[in-house]
């Protein structure tokens, strides 16, 4: 089997006076400053979208909500932050090295402008997008044609990366599968990456609000189809049109939490990986199960069956992987069951050590 892998990270910021620059701080005009100065490779077109607005022209873009006028005029974004996204890899180490090095340069010229890269996986501050000046009637027509757009106010308040991978040749069916197969395991995998302990400028009782608040509502899983009516009904989406053909055949994982040590992307790349290689896990959902998500958010790896489940999903991985050298990413994850230690853990103790929210993110990226 060919397989593909490629990466899309979100970066959330602090700016120069040390306050989480989210939309209510920052201004698009101050982060496209920073995507201005970054390079342009011309080569990357047949992979990367550009999307409509244009906003998406290189490997860095402004994440955010568009404003119109009443016409399909865009006339601002506001900005939660900076989405990196890697073009398409045959080896899951060449999709984490572009990852970086577009890390580090993002680092680097963000610097310039007062700003430090810091994880967030939900905004510690803001529990809520609300638009202002209020939506007009193009805005609310716009979005109430598209079911998951609704949900405009949880991504604006939530970041994570979406884990891509594509495999040759496989039938419609086989991908819908997969895709309804990550779906049903994605509660008892996300732990791996839970960082959202932060709700409200506060500790929140859990270890992920982005998973309690998003998973169910939004996917956990889209499989890029080549035609419409190859599409299976369901809200969230399971399955989405390609808009470029580089992305037909694509299964998109959206449901991790962000990671700031990008070897865990390589570890859960793997596991993907090998559970799309699985034949021995049966179990399949059409959308994710939001309540069992929210059990997992609240308390990870310390929940038996949560624990169990992704115990046995992580060694049918391996089983499937035996000779393929990428079974080696999966030590990481390994290493997190044993010690049941997350990210999320780590950044409740050191907010328990500092009583401050800044500075325990300004702990992030050190590596």
């Amino acid at each position: 089997m060919m397989f593909f892998f490629g990466i899309e990270h979100e970066v959330a910021f602090l700016n120069q006076a040390g306050k989480f620059a989210d939309f209510s701080e920052t201004k698009y005009a101050e982060f496209n400053q920073i995507v201005e100065r970054l390079p342009t490779y011309p080569n990357d077109y047949s992979q990367l979208r550009v999307g409509d607005a244009g906003i998406k022209k290189k490997r860095w873009y402004i994440e955010g909500f568009e404003r119109f006028a009443d016409s399909d005029k865009v006339i601002d974004c506001l900005p939660k932050g900076i989405e990196i996204r890697t073009t398409i890899h045959s080896q899951i180490q060449g999709a984490i090295d572009e990852l970086t090095e577009s890390f580090n340069l993002l680092r680097e010229v963000a610097a310039d402008y007062g700003f430090t890269p810091v994880l967030a996986s939900f905004n510690p501050y803001k529990t809520i997008f609300e638009p202002n000046p209020p939506l007009n009637d193009y805005e609310i027509q716009q979005l109430q044609s598209y079911p998951d757009e609704h949900t405009a106010n949880i991504y604006m308040v939530t970041y994570g990366p979406d884990l891509n991978i594509s495999i040759a040749d496989l039938s419609v069916e086989k991908l819908i599968d997969i895709g309804r197969k990550l779906t049903y395991y994605s509660p008892y995998i996300v732990p791996f990456s839970y960082s959202a302990p932060f709700y409200n400028g506060n500790l929140w009782d859990g270890l992920s609000v982005r998973t309690f608040v998003r998973t169910g509502k939004r996917p956990a899983t889209l499989v890029f189809v080549e035609k419409a009516e190859q599409l299976i009904t369901s809200v969230p989406s399971l399955t989405k049109v390609a808009r470029i053909p580089a992305e037909v055949g694509r299964i998109e994982f959206k449901a991790f939490d962000s990671c700031d040590d990008f070897s865990l992307y390589a570890a859960l790349l793997a596991l993907l990986k090998g559970l799309v290689l699985d034949e021995s896990l049966t179990g399949r959902a059409t959308i994710p199960d939001a309540e069992l998500h929210q059990v997992s958010a609240k308390q990870g790896f310390s929940n038996a069956e949560i624990f169990d489940n992704a115990n046995k999903i992580l060694q049918a991985a391996a089983a499937a992987l035996k000779n393929d050298s990428d079974i080696n990413f999966l030590t990481p994850l390994k290493n997190i069951l044993e010690s049941g230690e997350t990210k999320a853990q780590e950044l409740i103790k050191q907010y328990q050590r500092f009583n401050s929210i800044e500075a325990v993110l300004k702990q992030t990226y050190l590596k």
